[in-house]
């Protein structure tokens, strides 16, 4: 395993001082409040996968960043989607909600960096309002982790599946999906052009397409 991949639990006790503090607390409020953790793609695995690929991002650009900087990066990560509906529809109300969860909840020694953490969870609003050239290096990171789960192992049940069950549709017509925006893809930060380079996308693409082809076979 590469010496900078670090298991969740890890990430939330910060034992190489990665960023200011820790993040157990904000753990257990997730665990304990968040409505949300049972979604089809708006979910508990969604959340931790897009701190762990912060965190991966940020241990990648240390030299760029301040111990809070990542610290605020990771919180918005925790709480970008706090409380999603699980619908589609106007993602503005999901980012109201989910500000409204972090002020209600956001530990004593964040707050003057509170303001910070809100203008990052704002970068996930989809379509996006944020200009790629609007972002700077800590809204970056958060944009290209929340679009990274395309390519993870379990992205047929997480995404193909979790999306169906949101959008009301059915798993074929989010597998056609895939290949657009897939190819689409502009990743913002030199972490992730180099982890999820053109042949990386390509072959999930290619993966997409002929999962389409096997259930629209005659």
């Amino acid at each position: 395993m590469h010496k900078n991949i670090r298991h969740v639990p890890e990430i939330l006790k910060n034992s190489n001082n990665t960023y200011q503090g820790n993040l157990r607390a904000y753990f257990k409020i997730i665990i304990d409040r968040a409505k949300n953790l049972n979604n089809g793609y708006h979910n508990l695995r969604h959340l931790l996968h897009v701190l762990w690929n912060c965190y991966q991002a940020i241990v990648y650009h240390a030299s760029e960043l301040t111990l809070r900087q990542a610290r605020n990066i990771l919180i918005a990560a925790m709480f970008h989607d706090f409380d999603h509906t699980g619908r589609s529809g106007n993602d503005d109300d999901n980012i109201i909600i989910a500000i409204k969860g972090l002020r209600k909840h956001i530990l004593e020694e964040d707050k003057d960096s509170l303001l910070e953490i809100e203008r990052l969870m704002h970068v996930t609003r989809f379509p996006y309002l944020v200009s790629l050239d609007e972002n700077d290096l800590c809204g970056k990171i958060l944009r290209d982790a929340d679009l990274t789960q395309a390519f993870s192992p379990a992205w047929i049940q997480q995404v193909v599946f979790g999306l169906a069950e949101e959008w009301q549709t059915t798993p074929l017509a989010v597998l056609k999906m895939q290949a657009s925006f897939l190819g689409g893809l502009t990743f913002l930060t030199k972490w992730a052009q180099s982890v999820f380079t053109p042949a990386v996308i390509q072959e999930k693409i290619n993966e997409a397409n002929a999962y389409v082809a096997l259930l629209e076979e005659k």
